[in-house]
């Protein structure tokens, strides 16, 4: 029978291990972990190197200690799927499982891997037998059943749950397990200590186990390790002994002398507090659609307002919504929230009003990114059916190249299903994995495909990476992400590009009045995301062409 391989995003295969490896891998772990114990290093397995874990791993191997040698001696820990076991071997080499702007995200990997050999990455759960700290960083996503209606989804909590279920299997009794995965309020409590409290007395162990929660904050960009390692931090233990753990092992590991840490008393409530503040964010966003919706329709400039509001400090965190929020934590937070307060707490009343609703605000408010597109187009005469559509920004927030949950992927989805030929050309994205590999990713049946027609051919869609080549004979460009190389674009350039005039849809504020007045002045139509006041432009520039006429009629000999 064939060996089953998993495959990196750079298209090299990587053999699962065999049954014998795991024992070789198992000896390998003890030797590393005697050599480090002889140093005084507490040992710590991350559980899930992906988006979050990989980083947080790298970040505990470079702690030190009080005379500066390192503290901690990290295995980062990954069940070996075909999916993701390329990583393992990967980070082993130093190199990042995960792309980031951040340039110290593959600084530090390969540091801690090859220069320090505090980092280690492995696949079997024999690893748990050796952990003083467990961190668990495996992803708990809550499954979306329609679009624009949260609260039929569900939590999925079983990879989250078999986790729980092995690490309880496995662990020594005084490992402290943290989990750090953003979960549904009430699993830490009534989920993952059950689970292991129940392990441990099938084992014979009659101690509690030392169970906290503390959520991440990181921020994809320029400043994903200092997201992680120099920002403030909300944990609690389920007992005295677990708080006091999770206090001592944030403080070796983080900043938190100049970003001090909160300890709550339970972990609902640290659990809690990342639901309501992405929750809240997402809330904020939602209320700006309906505004920005009365600005489209009224003459008002909403980006104008908005700069107008935000010079009160006490309103400076209002936000411009653009097409639709995204990144892995906003769309989807509330929705964990909703689904404890019937699945976990029991009750049967519909409490949540506001938070659901925003969610499904922001899930559909791309969908008039593609109507802004046909009207555009229909001004000119030309039909979307067929059209070629540029989207300017795959990713779902400027600079990043992380498209998790993009509002720029309803984009493209609505317009294809309305008939367009969409393409995409981002700096920052060389592989949009929600079309290449549509089929299966995140995995088998979890695509946004499912929610739209026509969705097949997008399985060709490639990311472009020269601007000049992806505008050639487009019909129509959609402004979907403020990234830096879009900001200072030329009109001129773009329609000598394209080959003439185009369409051109601003979803983010990105055109001041002169360059939207230029692209009307150059034969293209604009439209724009609470851009109300485009259509004055648009009149005050057709009054300076009739006036030219006028005036080149009346100077023509004969005339008067």
């Amino acid at each position: 029978m064939e060996k089953a391989v998993s495959v990196s995003p750079e298209g090299e295969p990587f053999p699962l291990p065999d049954k014998d490896d795991y024992s070789r891998e198992f000896e390998r772990l003890q030797a590393l972990v005697r050599e480090h114990r002889e140093k005084g290093r507490e040992i710590v397995v991350v559980v899930g190197i992906g988006f979050v874990g990989a980083v947080m791993a790298a970040v505990v191997a470079d702690a030190r200690d009080e005379k500066g040698a390192p503290a901690k001696f990290v295995i980062g820990m990954q069940r070996p799927s075909v999916r993701s076991f390329w990583k393992i071997p990967l980070m082993n080499r130093g190199v990042s499982p995960v792309t980031s702007e951040d340039p110290q995200v593959a600084l530090l990997i390969r540091r801690c891997v090859t220069e320090q050999k505090t980092l280690t990455a492995t696949f079997t759960y024999d690893a748990l037998r050796l952990a003083d700290v467990v961190v668990v960083d495996v992803q708990c996503d809550y499954i979306k059943e329609a679009l624009g209606n949260v609260q039929a989804g569900n939590a999925d909590m079983a990879e989250l749950e078999k986790a729980f279920e092995v690490i309880g299997e496995k662990i020594p009794a005084e490992a402290l397990v943290l989990i750090e995965t953003t979960v549904a309020p009430g699993t830490t409590e009534q989920i993952a200590y059950p689970i292991l409290r129940k392990a441990f007395r099938r084992r014979g162990m009659l101690s509690e186990p030392l169970l906290a929660h503390s959520y991440e904050r990181v921020m994809p960009g320029r400043n994903y390790v200092d997201s992680v390692r120099n920002f403030w931090r909300v944990c609690a233990g389920v007992n005295d002994a677990s708080r006091k753990r999770v206090e001592k092992f944030l403080t070796d590991v983080i900043n938190t002398r100049d970003f001090p840490m909160v300890v709550l008393d339970r972990p609902v409530e640290s659990e809690t507090a990342k639901i309501v503040e992405n929750s809240f964010r997402a809330t904020l966003l939602a209320f700006m659609d309906e505004w920005s919706t009365f600005a489209e329709r009224n003459g008002v400039d909403i980006v104008k307002v908005i700069e107008a509001i935000k010079v009160r400090p006490t309103h400076s965190n209002i936000l411009f919504p653009g097409p639709g929020i995204g990144g892995y934590c906003l769309p989807k937070d509330g929705g964990l929230g909703i689904w404890a307060y019937k699945s976990i707490f029991g009750f049967e009343d519909s409490l949540f009003k506001i938070t659901p609703m925003a969610i499904d605000v922001n899930d559909t408010r791309a969908l008039h990114v593609a109507q802004l597109v046909r009207d555009a187009l229909r001004n000119m005469g030309r039909p979307l059916a067929a059209a070629d559509v540029l989207i300017l920004g795959a990713s779902y927030r400027e600079d990043v190249g992380d498209t998790r949950y993009s509002g720029s992927e309803l984009v493209v989805r609505k317009l294809s299903e309305m008939g367009a030929e969409p393409r995409i050309h981002d700096p920052y994205v060389s592989h949009w994995w929600e079309f290449e590999k549509q089929d299966v990713y995140p995995r088998p049946g979890y695509s946004w495909a499912r929610f739209f027609r026509s969705q097949e051919k997008l399985s060709d869609l490639r990311v472009s990476q020269e601007l000049p080549d992806a505008l050639r004979d487009v019909d129509a460009v959609v402004l979907a992400v403020r990234h830096r190389q879009y900001l200072d674009l030329a009109p001129e350039e773009v329609v000598k590009w394209a080959g003439g005039p185009i369409a051109v849809i601003d979803c983010f504020g990105i055109l001041d009045d002169d360059k939207i007045r230029r692209y009307f002045e150059l034969g293209c139509e604009v439209k724009g995301l609470g851009r109300g006041h485009i259509n004055r432009i648009k009149e005050s520039v057709r009054a300076a062409k009739w006036q030219r006429l006028r005036e080149q009629a009346g100077n023509k000999p004969g005339s008067g």
